[in-house]
């Protein structure tokens, strides 16, 4: 028999324990749903996330998808022509177009002006090789890779669009070249014929792309360059106004900010280069424009110099002489601050001009008999007379000057360094010769095509320094990715289509979403082969042939041309960005040191525009000490042709001699002390009217002399002693 027994006590406890039980799964599934919830929450973010990029690209899409529209159009255009005049190789002119195509008007007419000239250029070279050595078919190709070199040494010489014509006048050249030798190699006497149809095809492609470029792009560079000089006038302008109202109180950011526009005033040229394209008043007045941008670095060079003569002087007197100069610049050439009513949109870029070369005059006409002051008034007239050009080129810009502008003489161009181009244009002989080589040793019937498309790379991707090796591994992706859609499209599409019509949409089908991811900018290289290999390789014709063995063995050539360029700067790299910057400085300091032995530029202008030829050419991984050394040696130049001329009218000769004779021998310290001397002796003499004024005007060269020797003596006395 079993008693059951009821205790009160046990049965509550029973109840606690049961209730503390219930708690703790209520507790569990509170926590699993707030881990649900935070779950979905960030499910809800990354969506939101996801969802926010997606309506970025679509934003982004429409100009994208218009230019992929124009290069299928240009590219249909070059092949109806093309066919319409039945000529041998009509995918000639379409793979032109789509090379020439440009997401802007004035790149795309810019470029394919450079390109037709490099056509017509490479079609005349080849007849003249051809003619001196129409039996010798090793001396034929030697001189077909020699010219190869010397069109890839310009092309890196030359800059933006003509560094692109130098490389397209190997490239036809080439092209020329192996359709004369053929299979075997031999001549057939056709050259000429050869040479002019080709010439003429790449020229339909050319015509054709800048046809539709223009009936669907009205062109905006003039309105963004306008925009960025205006940017730039504007922050140069305040920095100015900032050295001078704050000496004692300055940002410890202007120094980077001076740095930043430097790069920004650089990155102008190709933008420049565009406009140009696009106007023929810009391309009649081009010397103004490269004048404005030249005028931006005087700016630059002239705040650089303030703030570094400011830094040096006592509290009291930086404040004084600072107030002096300000006093002298009219508020419409200061950018507004936080606090002030904008004032520069009221004035025109011609008025601005105006009002900047009036100031340079009061600044230069100012009396002083203090050189500190006259170096400090000089340097803020060399930054005014600087924005004053920049603002000329502005009215260029706008709806055009209302006087009239002479059209001037365009600046002397520098070359900064030679070795980089000769290392471009030896690396691009030794690979063309090597591509001939396998043709000959291999006797690949597509060897010549082979020869084609190495030259293209190996010519086209020197001049992009760092980015050769990256930009030529892109290329021969986007080859491979050109060739397997070329074989779906040749083998499993067009023998359906039977109407031009079907082509030109079954082309759209490729050229359309590769334009326009194109168009953003990334990965050029990968783009800009897709659609001229995709057309080169389909080969559309009025009569097409299906040969899958001529197919792939096209397409086999045209990989491994672009893979063999590829090794090729693999193997002979471009020179690193830190030797191209020490090569710089050791030129740059070279000349400067013969200008100081009276064997270098005698006018101050050549010697700047020839540092900021280099300035522009240093490699953007550069250090901020090694360009503040560029500008620095800029204003040292300057410093050394104007004593150089005051001695012909003050007696400073021996002790200016042994100054430059210090600087000319790295001797920092001799320069500098002989420098004082001069300086003493000239205050010393009791001078008046115009010799007194140079007097001053040459005491204040020499103290900014000093004073960039001191600031960069381990960069100025390099190499010596002291």
């Amino acid at each position: 028999m079993v008693i059951a027994t009821c205790n009160p006590c046990s049965r509550e406890n029973a109840n606690i324990l049961g209730d503390q039980r219930q708690r703790d799964l209520d507790m569990i599934s509170i926590t699993r749903a707030l881990v649900r919830w935070r779950g979905l929450g960030d499910s809800c973010d990354r969506w939101h996330s996801m969802e926010e990029k997606l309506l970025a690209v679509a934003r982004a899409s429409p100009p994208a998808i218009i230019c992929g529209l124009r290069l299928s159009a240009s590219v249909s255009l070059a092949l109806y022509v093309a066919f319409w005049l039945q000529l041998d190789n009509p995918y000639w002119a379409g793979a032109s177009a789509a090379a020439v195509c440009q997401p802007t008007l004035g790149a795309s007419f810019r470029k394919g002006w450079y390109r037709m000239i490099g056509t017509v250029l490479g079609a005349a070279v080849i007849l003249v090789i051809t003619g001196c050595f129409v039996q010798r078919r090793a001396a034929f190709l030697i001189s077909v890779a020699l010219w190869g070199g010397l069109c890839a040494t310009l092309s890196t010489v030359l800059r933006n669009f003509a560094s692109y014509g130098a490389a397209l006048a190997s490239t036809t050249a080439i092209i020329i070249a192996c359709d004369t030798l053929g299979v075997t190699g031999g001549p057939d006497g056709q050259t000429f014929i050869l040479a002019v149809t080709r010439a003429a095809e790449i020229c339909i492609g050319i015509v054709s792309a800048g046809l539709i470029l223009a009936a669907t792009d009205f062109g905006g560079a003039r309105r963004r360059l306008s925009a960025q000089f205006a940017a730039l006038l504007s922050d140069i302008q305040g920095g100015i106004a900032r050295t001078l109202n704050t000496p004692a109180a300055q940002p410890g950011d202007l120094q980077s900010i001076r740095r930043e526009l430097i790069a920004r005033v650089v990155s102008l040229d190709p933008i420049v280069d565009q406009a140009i394209g696009e106007s023929s008043e810009i391309r009649y007045h081009s010397a103004t424009m490269a004048r404005a941008s030249e005028g931006l670095f005087d700016a630059l060079v002239g705040w650089q110099a303030i703030a570094n003569h400011l830094v040096r002087l006592p509290l009291k007197l930086a404040n004084e002489q600072a107030s002096e100069a300000a006093r002298l610049v009219p508020r419409d050439l200061t950018a507004p601050g936080p606090g002030d009513p904008p004032g520069l949109p009221n004035w025109s870029p011609l008025g601005l001009h105006q009002v900047a070369r009036r100031a340079v005059r009061r600044l230069i006409a100012a009396p002083t008999l203090t050189p500190s002051l006259r170096l400090l008034l000089d340097q803020t007239a060399m930054a005014l007379a600087g924005i004053s050009r920049t603002f000329v080129g502005m009215a260029l810009l706008g709806a055009g000057p209302r006087g009239p502008l002479s059209r001037g003489k365009r600046p002397r161009a520098y070359i900064a360094d030679w070795l980089p181009s000769l290392v471009n244009g030896a690396r691009a002989f030794v690979t063309i010769c090597a591509a001939e080589i396998l043709w000959i040793v291999t006797a690949w019937p597509t060897g010549t095509t082979c020869i084609i498309w190495t030259a293209i790379a190996v010519v086209l991707f020197g001049p992009k320094s760092d980015l050769a090796y990256q930009s030529a591994a892109s290329y021969c992706a986007g080859a491979v990715i050109a060739a397997v859609c070329a074989s779906v499209v040749k083998f499993a599409v067009l023998p359906q289509c039977e109407s031009f019509a079907c082509l030109c949409a079954v082309f759209a089908c490729y050229l359309i979403p590769v334009g326009a991811l194109g168009s953003r900018g990334r990965l050029p290289a990968l783009f800009g082969v897709m659609s001229p290999s995709f057309v080169a390789l389909v080969s559309p014709a009025n009569v097409m042939v299906y040969d899958t063995a001529a197919f792939y063995n096209a397409a086999l050539a045209l990989v491994a041309g672009a893979a063999l360029a590829t090794l090729a700067f693999l193997l002979w790299p471009t020179l690193s960005p830190a030797l191209r910057t020490r090569r710089l400085l050791r030129s740059t300091l070279r000349d400067l040191r013969r200008i100081a032995a009276g064997r270098g530029p005698r006018r101050s202008r050549e010697w700047k525009r020839r540092i900021y030829a280099r300035l522009i050419a240093l490699p953007g991984s550069a250090g901020p000490v090694e360009r503040a050394q560029l500008t620095a040696a800029v204003t040292a130049g300057t410093a050394l042709i104007r004593l150089r001329r005051a001695a012909a009218t003050l007696p400073i000769g021996p002790r200016l001699e042994l100054a430059l004779l210090g600087v000319s021998a790295g001797k920092c310290t001799i320069a500098a002390q002989a420098l004082a001397q001069m300086d003493r002796d000239l205050a010393a003499i009791p001078l008046e009217g115009a010799r007194l004024k140079r007097a001053i005007r040459a005491r204040a060269s020499a103290l900014a002399l000093s004073e960039i020797l001191d600031q960069h003596a381990a960069y100025f006395c390099a190499g010596t002693s002291q």
